[in-house]
């Protein structure tokens, strides 16, 4: 079974936030996006995006519990650059193993 990190930012703007990390993230690996939803196959797992009205969720299936920190760092880090304007720190994470919900 996977090692699941699960993040939240508070946000109205999920869907832009996406679209802005797919479009970075393909320059290099795969990933893709819809309105309100995105993969993009990081090289620690595959990362899935989902965007409602208030907020942006980031999961990650990590190939090595051992990556998470890296995970975190690497949304984290890309969410930093394009939500600046929002005093964006870091995602709410919560890690867990198994079942993804």
């Amino acid at each position: 079974m996977p090692h699941v990190t699960s993040g939240v930012f508070k946000t109205e703007h999920g869907a832009k936030y996406i679209a802005q990390l797919c479009k970075h993230f393909a320059h290099k690996i795969t990933a893709r996006y819809s309105d309100t939803e995105g993969r993009a196959d990081l090289p620690i797992g595959p990362a899935f995006m989902t965007a409602t009205a208030d907020a942006l969720y980031i999961r990650i299936e990590l190939n090595d519990p051992e990556l998470e920190k890296r995970g975190h760092h690497i949304i984290d880090s890309h969410l930093a650059r394009f939500a600046f304007r929002k005093d964006f720190t870091v995602m709410d994470w919560n890690t867990s193993t198994g079942e993804t919900e």
